[in-house]
């Protein structure tokens, strides 16, 4: 996302946190295992009996993770429990939720070894981004930094001719700190940085631009402006003959090419760089077999219109959402992401994934139900304060599992680790 030398030092500041550089540097820096050990490892994805079960929650229960209501000791007695969160409420529906890690994560904000929650009914995709976080962690860890944010809301205005247009944003433009005022008043978490005009002859788009603190905020900025609108429509001397909320401009639970030019949710990109030797042990591969396959998909991703190129972001990312109560529809824009593979002198590879809209929060929505919030907490993202973490956790997770399908695909074995993890046993069926 390209961004201007005012932009650029508010994101330098805000990812610096009072730090200094020497302080911000060392925190990226990988830290190999042989200096800090890795916390357990947890038995073999494969496992489901009660005894590897019972096994997994000791190691994180030992770890100062405890669960109620994922573990199902507790259960949601009163469906009161979920207003605001459904309507017509009939019952849940039970996905199950796997864990991976430790992942080691040097980010600007989250700083650690973590084990993560990723819900699914698809067999092979735990086992898979699980071996992507063994890659990471004895290399040493992820680098990921959580760029800058922003939400957009964009209301359409329509008017007779194209002069009444240019009036009427002649006197928006004016008029931008009395929408900031506006916008006080709905919320004290949001904030009002900027709105961009468009004009297409008796058409106006305005894009407002926020940032939302620790919420996803896409509720946020609807009500916040709706406050601008009706501001507008009483005030303005040049009155539309019609206004909608939302012009389709934003880019709401949609792909689109402009996520790279601007930014909804939190844009983030992480690296790793993964020795020859872990790579051959781990992935069964070689780095120059990754970046042959990586080079292939590329051109195919070109060819197909893809917006973005990867290996596909949408797995992880819909696990993490539904495992941490984000909006699961979210994941049709935070899944547009560029991979990207280089072979590095020493002929060990580099690998970086750039994310320009990944839309989450650590506090409304679907955060403070229970299971939700008990794998919030496991990842030492429960509340406020945590957004920005918690965004660095995903793209950790997601770098973790382009890993895992690249080398797959590589390695010749991903229709084989489908056969092996993505299907019943027979006895089953």
């Amino acid at each position: 996302m390209p961004v201007s030398r005012g932009t650029s030092q508010v994101v330098i500041d805000t990812i610096f946190q009072g730090k200094d550089l020497r302080t911000v540097v060392e925190q990226l820096r990988p830290r190999p295992v042989k200096e800090t050990p890795l916390p357990p490892s947890l038995p073999r994805e494969t496992a489901l009996d009660r005894s590897a079960w019972a096994r997994r929650l000791e190691i994180l229960s030992n770890q100062g993770m405890n669960f109620e209501y994922l573990s199902g000791k507790k259960h949601v007695a009163d469906p009161t429990t979920y207003h605001g969160n459904i309507e017509n409420f009939l019952g849940i529906a039970q996905i199950p939720v796997g864990v991976i890690g430790p992942l080691r994560i040097n980010g600007a904000y989250a700083y650690g070894d973590f084990y993560i929650p990723l819900a699914t009914t698809e067999g092979a995709m735990v086992a898979s981004y699980n071996r992507g976080a063994m890659a990471i962690s004895l290399s040493g860890g992820a680098r990921v930094v959580c760029l800058t944010e922003g939400v957009s809301r964009s209301p359409g205005f329509i008017f007779n001719d194209l002069v009444q247009a240019g009036q009427f944003i002649l006197w928006v433009v004016h008029r931008f700190d009395e929408f900031k005022e506006a916008v006080k008043k709905t919320t004290s978490h949001g904030y009002l940085q900027d709105v961009v005009v468009t004009m297409d002859g008796n058409h106006v788009y305005l894009n407002f631009q926020y940032t939302t603190g620790d919420a996803a905020g896409q509720n946020m900025v609807t009500i916040a402006t709706e406050a601008i609108c009706q501001k507008i429509i009483a005030d303005c001397p040049v009155k539309p003959l019609h206004w909608f909320i939302e012009s389709n401009l934003s880019g709401d639970k949609k792909a689109t090419a402009a996520s790279y030019l601007t930014v909804r949710g939190k844009k983030v990109t992480a690296e790793a760089c993964i020795p020859k030797q872990i790579v051959s042990r781990v992935l069964h591969t070689t780095p120059e077999k990754m970046m042959e396959y990586w080079k292939m998909s590329l051109v195919g991703g070109i060819q197909s219109g893809s917006i973005g190129v990867q290996g596909q972001y949408a797995n992880g990312l819909a696990g993490l959402f539904i495992a941490c109560g984000q909006d699961v529809a979210c994941v049709a824009e935070a899944a547009v992401g560029v991979t990207r593979l280089d072979i590095m002198q020493s002929r060990d590879l580099y690998i970086s994934i750039s994310m320009p809209n990944l839309i989450v929060g650590t506090v409304g929505g679907g955060t403070d139900l229970p299971t939700q919030k008990e794998c919030l907490a496991m990842l030492g993202c429960k509340g406020a304060g945590s957004a920005r973490k918690f965004a660095e956790i995903c793209a950790a997770t997601i770098l973790a599992g382009e890993i895992s399908i690249v080398g797959a695909l590589g390695a010749g074995h991903f229709t084989k680790a489908h056969i092996r993890y993505g299907r019943r046993r027979k006895a089953e069926d």
